[in-house]
């Protein structure tokens, strides 16, 4: 009877997601692989040809293989600024978790504040100035991690909150003090949030188009969102090389959306569940 119950909205659920995802992406993989004609029609037809592979070079060569630039210039703001956040907001999660106090108050009220308060542009740039770090990939990684920071710690905090006290106690007993402690026998018990978090931060900040274009402009700085808005005017009129643009920059995020969900979801739970 349950089963039945549920018939209706799992339904439901699954003719939206059909009609919000699956329908506009396979309308973009299509156009992506017709050529120049068949793509001004903008239909939802099977192409009579397939210049998949030029399509592909043209896009990736185009103002001196820009797309390249970008997707190194990605991977590096990903991949550091996701290493920064995990070593960094794991270890604060632990203490203001394990550590009450009016210091751990006073943190978690910035925290919050971080998620409530909208990041301010005009400021940022000018400390960046100050620093010399504005218009460098290293200036973008300290703004990337700390617009997200809040959201990790809350995560590592509420997880750390179902680890036993009882172990911290017996590694003191052992001998472990102070950062041996958190990286020998914490730490490797946060690897569902862990995961939680190197996906989702990844994602955003792979995927962030906003943050790039206020504090890294200029094309040699570009990332794969911004060539976008670069190639828009280019490719105005051009579908087939415009939308094999998108389905490059979208294909790695999918990838590991889709292989790493299950774990994505597990890591949420569970912090929620046993903090």
């Amino acid at each position: 009877m349950r089963a039945l119950r549920r018939a209706p909205t799992e339904i439901a659920a699954v003719v939206v997601a059909t009609v919000v995802f699956i329908i506009p992406f396979a309308f973009m993989a299509l156009t992506a692989v017709k050529t120049e004609d068949e793509s001004d029609r903008l239909d939802f037809s099977w192409p009579t040809e397939w210049p998949i592979v030029a399509n592909v070079r043209e896009v990736l060569s185009t103002r001196d293989y820009m797309l390249l630039t970008a997707f190194r210039n990605s991977v590096i703001l990903t991949v550091v600024s996701v290493a920064i956040l995990v070593v960094l907001c794991s270890a604060v999660g632990f203490v203001l978790q394990r550590r009450p106090g009016r210091m751990a108050t006073l943190v978690n009220m910035l925290v919050l504040t971080g998620l409530i308060i909208p990041p301010a542009v005009v400021p940022t740039i000018w400390v960046l100035r100050r620093l010399e770090l504005f218009k460098t990939l290293p200036g973008l990684i300290l703004v990337e991690v700390a617009y997200t920071m809040a959201f990790a710690i809350l995560l590592y905090r509420a997880f750390v909150a179902s680890i036993p006290r009882e172990i911290d106690e017996a590694a003191v007993i052992d001998g472990c003090t102070g950062f041996s402690l958190f990286f020998r026998v914490i730490f490797p018990l946060l690897r569902p949030v862990t995961i939680t978090v190197i996906l989702t931060t990844s994602v955003a900040i792979f995927n962030d188009f906003v943050n790039p274009l206020y504090f890294l402009p200029g094309d040699e700085n570009a990332t794969v969102q911004l060539t976008l808005y670069n190639f828009s005017s280019q490719f105005s009129t051009e579908y087939n090389l415009l939308f094999m643009n998108i389905l490059l920059i979208t294909i790695p995020p999918l990838i590991m959306f889709i292989f790493f969900n299950r774990k994505l979801v597990a890591g949420l739970t569970a912090g929620a569940v046993k903090g």
